[in-house]
């Protein structure tokens, strides 16, 4: 077109030359009028304009269509104005006659063209709407993660959208239904309303659905908001319900099938979106008591002894794994006097967080009676009795308190329903099992009278070996049991060696034993050797 615009300009130099060579002027201005309709037919763009903008454009298309038409009507009209600018420049005439019909054509075409589309333009918006509010949507799946911001943002939108009056969002969690987020409309008519659909949650929706006002029953809107229709959409994650988004319309115009997929789309997007953010306040939380655990894994391990006691006639050896972040098992050392060591070994029932403060607690109790008490039965009983006030039914503790002598090797010891004591002498090893009932199971006399005290004269090279059940009761991938057996074998066979490599030894064959089971119980090894050579 703009071509045919230059070759209609600069023809009209041929008719200087010859004024009878004006057809090439003639063909070339008339195919530029041609090209003039079709570049003005070119208007598909008006139908992705909005509404307003489309109103916008017919008031322009108006005023510069008249004012191109009347512009062109008395150029042609006034013979004087036309004379002057031919005399001037013929091809300006020219020039100036077409981009006066351009516009005219132009906007004129622009004009109807608007007009026939603006039946359909709130229609458009609408799906302009829909697109827009989607991708706002999806991105609120991976920016917002506070969940009740995304829901009350869900109904806000759903509202909007989809030419809806109100929405509120419920969620179920089994049978029980939860209003979670309402928009232009209270809390009270949206509960009344759900119950009247939803029932007590049995009622299920497996698919959009629309609820006419005459399918529900009259008391649903009493003294509240009347709807003549609703849209009720599953909130599905995985093929499970987890709630519904909810659509209502004061108008009787019912929801169009264009209408229910986009209130499905709005809900399955919901349904993403809430679930990410429940995963994420989930894994929030997790963390947070992930770093409790931390500083309760902290706090135990300065509970425990970080070193063992050093003596020349007794070689010790001790180690502790928990079974999670923190434990119930517990051991420590007490040095009495220059020749007297005393020692306890403890396991609290349960496991994790409230088996560590009542271990945390029996550590105060045995460190604080093992200087005013010396006899261990009387200490166990002590013990039992300040237990009173802070174990309740569910928990009890097992123990062993002994105390060596390290001058002649003599081991006085009580237990109290602990694992027995292993006394390895020579070739052979020997399960020692006093009575005794576990700490916090009886506060009445029948604990002292259960307990009986023993002691032990040791000889050269003797391996006391102290233990919690964690160790025979650990299992394999066929859940048979560690057992007694093995852990005497593997002391039998290592007896020659030093403490630390008997303790390495047991581990090694406890992990491999049950490599493929998880640990489930805490793991507590406490070894004494005497030797009375040094």
């Amino acid at each position: 077109m703009l071509i045919f615009f230059a070759l209609s300009f600069f023809s009209n130099i041929l008719i200087l030359f010859d004024s009878s060579f004006d057809y090439p002027k003639d063909a070339f201005y008339v195919v530029t009028i041609v090209l003039i309709c079709l570049n003005s037919t070119r208007v598909s763009w008006i139908a992705f304009l909005t509404k307003k903008q489309k109103y916008y454009l017919l008031i322009i298309s108006v005023i510069l269509s008249t004012l191109f038409g009347i512009n062109f009507a008395t150029f042609i009209d006034n013979s004087i104005m036309r004379q002057i600018i031919y005399t001037f420049s013929p091809g300006l005439h020219t020039l100036m006659s077409l981009v006066m019909i351009y516009g005219t054509i132009n906007f004129g075409i622009i004009f109807f063209t608007t007009l026939f589309h603006l039946p359909t333009a709130e229609a458009f918006d609408r799906k302009a709407e829909e697109v827009s509010s989607l991708m706002d949507l999806t991105n609120l799946i991976t920016q917002v993660f506070d969940f009740k911001e995304l829901a009350e943002t869900i109904t806000t939108i759903t509202t909007r959208v989809c030419n809806s009056d109100s929405a509120w969002l419920v969620l179920k969690s089994d049978a029980n239904i939860e209003l979670s987020s309402v928009h232009n409309i209270g809390y009270v008519d949206a509960d009344k309303i759900t119950n009247n659909l939803l029932g007590s949650g049995e009622n299920n929706y497996d698919s959009i659905e629309i609820i006419q006002i005459d399918s529900i029953s009259s008391n649903t809107n009493e003294g509240g908001q009347l709807f003549k229709s609703i849209a009720i959409a599953p909130l599905k994650v995985h093929k499970k319900i987890n709630g519904y988004l909810f659509a209502a319309r004061h108008r009787e115009n019912n929801f169009d099938q264009d209408e229910k997929k986009t209130v499905q789309a709005f809900a399955d997007y919901a349904a993403v979106a809430l679930e990410n953010a429940k995963l994420i306040e989930e894994s929030i939380e997790k963390e947070r008591l992930e770093k409790e655990l931390d500083v309760a894994r902290d706090i135990q391990k300065k509970i425990l002894p970080s070193t063992v006691p050093t003596s020349n006639r007794l070689e010790i050896s001790a180690l502790f794994v928990p079974a999670f972040e923190v434990g119930g098992d517990y051991y420590d050392f007490f040095e009495l006097s220059d020749d007297l060591l005393g020692f306890v070994v403890a396991d609290v029932s349960g496991k994790g967080i409230s088996s560590a403060f009542i271990m945390a607690e029996v550590k105060g109790i045995f460190e604080s009676l093992s200087k005013i008490i010396t006899n261990p039965k009387e200490l166990l009983i002590k013990a039992n009795d300040t237990l009173k006030r802070s174990l309740d039914k569910r928990n009890f503790v097992t123990a062993i308190y002994g105390i060596i002598n390290k001058k002649n090797g003599i081991l006085n010891f009580a237990r109290a329903g602990h694992t027995p004591i292993l006394l390895c002498s020579g070739e052979r090893i020997e399960s020692i099992q006093p009575p005794g009932i576990g700490l916090g199971l009886d506060y009445n006399p029948g604990f002292a009278s259960s307990l009986k005290e023993m002691e032990i004269q040791l000889k050269n090279n003797d391996i006391i070996i102290c233990y919690s059940d964690g160790i025979p009761e650990a299992k394999n991938h066929k859940e048979e049991d560690f057992g007694y057996d093995r852990l005497d074998n593997i002391v039998l066979n290592n007896r020659e060696k030093s403490l630390d490599l008997i303790s390495n030894a047991v581990m090694k064959e406890l992990s491999l034993f049950s490599k493929n089971h998880s640990q489930h119980d805490d793991i507590t090894l406490v070894l004494f050797k005497w030797n009375q050579n040094n």
